[in-house]
C-alpha cells in the first residue's frame, strides 16, 4: 500500500475571514489530498484546544502558524512512511504527540487537519469514495445499507452567529417527510425563499444573513422568529407539523450568568424551571421537535428534569447536547448515566481526531442515541462531514441554511452521493 511521503500545512480563511489550516497530504505514488477545518464560534468549556498565535500584529491574535508549524515540524516527520490505508493507526499517532486530553499542546485544528487529509487520500488511494472508506475503516459495517441524513436548516440566526437582539442561537426547519434528500433539500430552498419574501415584503426587516447563512431579521422577542417561520411554512405547499417540524439550537451558555445562575434572556432572569416551562409554552405553540442546548453545559440535574417533562410531553422529542457532550465519549458517557439527553451533536473539531469522532459516535449509537453530524460557524467549502455523515448513518445533519457556498457545499455532496447510490 501507499505510504505517506509529504505534508504540507498553510493558513487559509475560513467563512467568517478568520484563519485556519489547509493540510495536504502526497504519497509516494503521486496521489494527494487536502483538508480544512473550520472553527466554532459558541464553544463549549470542553472542546478540545483550537491553537491560536495569539500575536497582536497578525489578524488580531487569531493567526494559526503555531498549528502549520506543529504539523511541519512534529506531526510531520513521525507520519512519513506510514502506509496510508492505517488510518486507526494514524490516529493514535496524532493523539500521542500532543499527549494531552484536550490536545492542548499541537492544537485540535492540526490534528483534525492531518486525520481529515489522510483520510481522504487514503479513499482516493484505495479507489473508493470518502463514505464508504469511513465505514470499511471504522467498524461501522454492522450498519445495513446507506441511509442519508435529514437536513436541519438553520434559517434564522441569532445568539453569536448574528448581531441581532434575540438570544436563541439557532431556528432550523426540519423536513420530517419520508422523500428523498434531494426533496427535503429543496423544500429547505422553498421555504427559505418565502421567508425570505416575508421578512422583507410583510414585515419591512432587512433580509441579511449571518454566519450560518440564516436571515438576522431586526427582531427583540425570540418567538416571533418562530413567527416567521411558521408563516412561510404555511405559505409553502409543505404541510406544517407534519412535513416540516422546527428545532431550537438554544446555546443557552450564550446568554447563562454563573455568577447569578440566572438565564437572561429578553432582558428577564429566568431559573433553569423558569426556561423549561418557556420551551413547553413554545411547543405548545410551535411544532417544535428538537431543542439543543436547552440549558447551561454543567447543570446535569436541571438536564434530567428538561428530559424527563419535555419526553413528558412527546416521548419523540429530540432533547440534545452539544456543549453539554462537545464529542466526547468521557462527558457523554455522565450524560447518558444522569439521562441528560436522547441526542448527540457531533462536532469533529471538539475532540480533534476521526478516530475518536467516530468512537463517540458508536459509543452513543449504543446507547440509543440519535445522531446529529454538525458543521461551525466559521466553516470552510470542505464537505467531508457530508460522508460522514452518510458512512455512519446519521440521523441528521447540520450544515447551515440553503445559502453560503461553504454552507451549501455540504448539501450538494450528500445530492451526489444520494445519485451515486441510487445507480
Amino acid at each position: 500500500m501507499a505510504k505517506i511521503k509529504q505534508i504540507f500545512a498553510s493558513e487559509i480563511l475560513d467563512s467568517r475571514g478568520e484563519p485556519t489550516i489547509k493540510t495536504n497530504i502526497v504519497l509516494d505514488n503521486g496521489l494527494k489530498a487536502q483538508a480544512t477545518v473550520p472553527v466554532g464560534a459558541s464553544k463549549g468549556r470542553h472542546e478540545a484546544m483550537d491553537l491560536r498565535d495569539h500575536d497582536a500584529l497578525r489578524y488580531n491574535g487569531q493567526g494559526v502558524l503555531k498549528a502549520c508549524k506543529n504539523i511541519q515540524d512534529i506531526i510531520t516527520p513521525a507520519l512519513i512512511g506510514v502506509d496510508i490505508s492505517e488510518q486507526t493507526k494514524i490516529d493514535e499517532i496524532l493523539i500521542g504527540l500532543d499527549a494531552t486530553p484536550n490536545k492542548f499542546n499541537l492544537g485540535a485544528n492540526a490534528l483534525l487537519s492531518v486525520s481529515f487529509a489522510c483520510c481522504r487520500v487514503g479513499a482516493i488511494d484505495s479507489n473508493l469514495p470518502l463514505y464508504k472508506y469511513i465505514r470499511e475503516k471504522y467498524n461501522t459495517r454492522d450498519f445495513v445499507g446507506y441511509k442519508l441524513p435529514i437536513p436541519m436548516f438553520n434559517m434564522i440566526n441569532g445568539g453569536k452567529h448574528s448581531d441581532n437582539r434575540f438570544e436563541i442561537q439557532e431556528f432550523n426547519v426540519i423536513p420530517f417527510n419520508d422523500l428523498p434528500f434531494r426533496e427535503k433539500f429543496r423544500a429547505g430552498v422553498e421555504i427559505f425563499h418565502l421567508l425570505k419574501n416575508t421578512i422583507k415584503t410583510k414585515h419591512g426587516y432587512f433580509a441579511t444573513v449571518g454566519d450560518q447563512g440564516g436571515f438576522t431579521p431586526s427582531i427583540v422577542q425570540n418567538k416571533e422568529a418562530m413567527d416567521l417561520l411558521q408563516e412561510a411554512v404555511n405559505n409553502s405547499s409543505y404541510k406544517l407539523g407534519e412535513e416540516i417540524l422546527f428545532g431550537l439550537d438554544v446555546a443557552a451558555d450564550g446568554f447563562y450568568d454563573i455568577q447569578k445562575r440566572k438565564y437572561i434572556i429578553e432582558k428577564k432572569e429566568n431559573t433553569a424551571g423558569d426556561m423549561i416551562d418557556l420551551y413547553k409554552d413554545w411547543i405548545n405553540k410551535y411544532p417544535l421537535a428538537v431543542i439543543e442546548d436547552g440549558l447551561a453545559q454543567d447543570s446535569w440535574l436541571q438536564w434530567k428534569e428538561l428530559k424527563k417533562i419535555l419526553l413528558g410531553i412527546n416521548p419523540e422529542f429530540l432533547i440534545v447536547g452539544d456543549n453539554l457532550f462537545t464529542t466526547n465519549i468521557t462527558l457523554l458517557e455522565k450524560g447518558i448515566l444522569n439521562d441528560s439527553a436522547n441526542t448527540i451533536s457531533i462536532k469533529a473539531n471538539q475532540i480533534g481526531t476521526l478516530n475518536e469522532t467516530i468512537k463517540c459516535i458508536n459509543f452513543a449509537r449504543r446507547a440509543g442515541y440519535k445522531i446529529i453530524i454538525s458543521h461551525r460557524s466559521g466553516e470552510t467549502n470542505d464537505d467531508f462531514i457530508a460522508d460522514l455523515a452518510v458512512a455512519v448513518n446519521a440521523d441528521f445533519i447540520k450544515a447551515g441554511a440553503p445559502n453560503r457556498g461553504e454552507r451549501v457545499a455540504k448539501y450538494n455532496r450528500l445530492m451526489e452521493i444520494e445519485e451515486e447510490l441510487k445507480n
